[in-house]
């Protein structure tokens, strides 16, 4: 285990701070177009595939009880993207729409790539955000939320999501033999509604409408309408259809690492529509070392979901006894997802022998092979 003081150093958290050279390749795209146009998807998502193979993996854990204060120089770097997506989306519909140098393919092609980062940096930042207790760092993740349109992704992850995980009423656990392109269309049409439902529940609960002020959602449509208006301002309406492709590949790149996450894995039934407690084995791990600085510990999501408020820097990884281990990083393992075939291939005789090993008792698994039902009741 890593020392609480060994931890805290500054040079421990400098690696996740790699994000930060990302954006030199955004502004050179902008600038050059053309081929420079792959460098933003290619240091997101190539290179960290090459790194985690060169670089292996981390099986050391930190002091779970570093002290706040020791963790300073993590949280920093995640408190200063918001200013810089903001610089990125709309310096780049800027520099698209008014700076006249780039073809109108270029301009597509540098939203994509703006897309790549906003999602898989931006939203995995807000992620770790909006699971902190402080109302400062919760206004920081529904901001950067904003930017991609995807404000009810905070509801439905911290309402739906955690609690639900594993089980039928979760739009985000993969069911097993889902492909990715499927799953994305199911997620999208369901995930709004059940972000919507869930706050109308809470507010319900304190005997308040849907529309109640408290509702979050009039705080997430009005920061999504200042973050379109923006859009407008720098770009017209050729820049709000930029901003809202760069939006869409965010989403994608969220919901393709949801995907990765959960596939297959499903929570035993108690009845009376109660579930076991969720444990380690629900969800899949993977602490390669360089998609693991780059996503900031997101790829311990074993341990993310047995500690939720836990921040990022003091994660845990487990041995693949306790939770299921996924054969490659993050980066690859998303490339693979958008071949169905081939990740049935890689991934399906995995959760057979996840079900094999954690749920003994069950012989037959046809009912429950393509349908995402629960595991049977417990009797």
């Amino acid at each position: 285990m890593i020392a609480a003081a060994e931890t805290a150093r500054f040079s421990r958290a400098l690696p996740y701070w790699v994000s930060l050279l990302l954006v030199p390749l955004v502004a050179l795209a902008a600038l050059r177009g053309g081929w420079t146009l792959l460098l933003p998807p290619a240091g997101a998502w190539w290179l960290y595939i090459l790194l985690d193979a060169a670089a292996g993996q981390n099986h050391d854990n930190p002091d779970p009880d570093t002290p706040e204060p020791g963790l300073l120089w993590y949280r920093v770097v995640t408190w200063i993207w918001l200013p810089v997506q903001i610089a990125m989306i709309y310096g780049s519909i800027l520099v698209a729409v008014r700076g006249g140098g780039l073809a109108g393919w270029e301009q597509v092609g540098l939203m994509l790539g703006v897309g790549v980062l906003s999602g898989a940096i931006g939203i995995v930042y807000a992620h770790e955000l909006m699971h902190q207790p402080g109302r400062g760092e919760r206004w920081l993740a529904d901001l950067l939320l904003a930017t991609v349109l995807y404000s009810h992704f905070r509801s439905e992850h911290l309402l739906v999501h955690h609690p639900w995980v594993g089980t039928p009423r979760d739009a985000v656990t993969a069911r097993y033999n889902e492909g990715f392109h499927r799953y994305f269309v199911r997620v999208i049409a369901q995930g709004l509604p059940a972000a919507w439902a869930a706050e109308r529940a809470k507010l319900a609960r304190r005997g308040r409408g849907a529309f109640h002020p408290a509702n979050p959602f009039w705080r997430y449509l009005g920061l999504q309408g200042l973050a379109l208006a923006g859009a407008v301002l720098a770009g017209g309406w050729l820049g709000v259809g930029l901003f809202a492709l760069q939006a869409l590949v965010a989403i994608w790149q969220l919901e393709m690492t949801n995907y990765v996450e959960h596939y297959g894995l499903t929570r035993k039934h108690l009845g009376g529509g109660k579930y076991e407690p969720v444990r380690p084995h629900h969800s899949w791990n993977a602490d390669h070392r360089a998609t693991s600085w780059l996503l900031i510990n997101l790829p311990r999501h074993s341990d993310h979901h047995a500690k939720p408020a836990r921040r990022y820097p003091l994660l845990q990884t487990y041995p693949a006894a306790l939770a299921p281990q996924l054969p490659f990083g993050y980066a690859a393992m998303g490339f693979i997802a958008m071949v169905p075939p081939v990740w049935r291939r890689l991934m399906n005789p995995r959760v057979r022998r996840w079900r094999a090993e954690h749920y003994p008792e069950i012989e037959d698994w046809a009912p429950y092979r393509d349908g995402g039902l629960p595991l049977p009741e417990l009797r």
